[in-house]
């Protein structure tokens, strides 16, 4: 059961229009801002040892500034009660879209997610603040296939999400949704001692996010488990669908594999920065051309791996071949397999390239 009710006014000046999701430390809800006429975040705090740091924490956030970042608006404190005000962002958060809509990313939409999210980062450590939870639900995206938008959020409860995982490590347990989110994407000397955190935690998540992106797996699995393997200091290996990238997706997927390497170093010191990732992600080659969903129609594997697509968006079908189809599992095309696709000139069809699956 939510806490606040549709129809609520906070402040004399946010009205509750609807509830949004929770995480585990917060409710989120949208609302209408009366004085400015626009749609705005409400995030309210779920338990006491939440409240506690709702205000310190939530002032962090609003010293950054920038496309990549959800904007922090404003902070109320009520009776018992404290509600952070921040940037709307239609859409769902990464972990959502990765669970229900894809498998997993290209390498071109991968770089896409990682580029911007470097940026974000960079902006944050400029002033000084270390997120500390950077993992896929505290990433929101727009709902389109392309990921067009994406902003970091929730650095207002990094520091609430930072004392219970540390209390989830003590026990062994990782049994609040909280910590069981986060370990993932946690960085050794995280685990270890949380008094010893710098910006480089927050690199070595960015590295176990785009990871998660490219093979839709984490790198070092889930619960305990990875807290062991997160301990060893060893790196993952090379996944199969990174081994096997063929020609059109090759040194792209390759370039991604020596940044996750790179974020994902046991010393902190050795980490890139988050400026030098940006400057990596300059430099790579990466397609952002406009994509459509469509369908298989046809898939010819024993006549030289190609096919068409059909799609709403387009007259004609366009053509593809198995170079340009990424899949984390490797399997094959399969006609009528949903796909999202870039389309560009070719004879004597359009080609797609690259052609993403996506579930359903």
């Amino acid at each position: 059961m939510s806490l606040l009710e549709v129809g609520a006014v906070i402040g004399e000046r946010y009205t509750i229009d609807a509830f949004i999701g929770e995480g585990g430390m917060q409710e989120v809800y949208r609302a209408n801002d009366g004085s400015l006429g626009r749609v705005v975040a409400l995030k309210a705090p779920k338990n006491n040892s939440a409240r506690k740091r709702f205000q310190r924490s939530a002032s962090l956030s609003a010293k950054v500034t920038h496309p990549n970042v959800a904007k922090t608006f404003d902070y109320i404190e009520g009776p018992n009660q404290q509600f952070l005000i921040e940037e709307y962002i239609p859409g769902e958060d990464l972990s959502r879209r990765l669970d229900q809509y894809f498998f997993n990313l290209d390498p071109h939409l991968a770089a896409h997610v990682f580029h911007h999210l470097a940026k974000g980062l960079a902006a944050v450590h400029r002033e000084g603040v270390i997120h500390r939870d950077l993992k896929p639900s505290n990433i929101m995206v727009s709902a389109d296939c392309d990921l067009s938008v994406l902003k970091i959020t929730d650095f207002g409860i990094a520091k609430m999400a930072a004392a219970e995982i540390e209390e989830g490590m003590k026990d062994g347990t990782l049994a609040s949704q909280t910590v069981v989110g986060a370990v993932p994407y946690m960085a050794p000397e995280v685990v270890r001692n949380r008094d010893d955190v710098g910006t480089s935690a927050d690199i070595w998540s960015t590295g176990a996010i785009l990871f998660h992106l490219l093979v839709g797996e984490r790198p070092f699995g889930d619960g305990l488990a990875a807290v062991d393997r997160i301990l060893s200091g060893a790196p993952p290996a090379k996944p199969p669908v990174l081994l096997s990238a063929s020609g059109q997706m090759k040194q792209l997927s390759d370039e991604l594999w020596q940044l996750i390497l790179s974020c994902l170093r046991a010393d902190p010191s050795a980490r890139p920065n988050a400026d030098a990732l940006v400057v990596a992600c300059d430099s790579l080659c990466y397609s952002r051309a406009p994509r459509a969903i469509g369908k298989i129609q046809t898939y010819k594997p024993k006549n030289g791996n190609w096919g068409f697509i059909d799609s709403d968006s387009y007259k004609d079908n366009t053509f593809f071949h198995l170079d340009s189809y990424w899949r984390a599992d490797g399997s094959a095309p399969v006609e009528g397999q949903r796909v999202c696709f870039a389309r560009f000139q070719g004879t004597p069809n359009p080609r797609a390239r690259p052609v993403l699956r996506l579930r359903g």
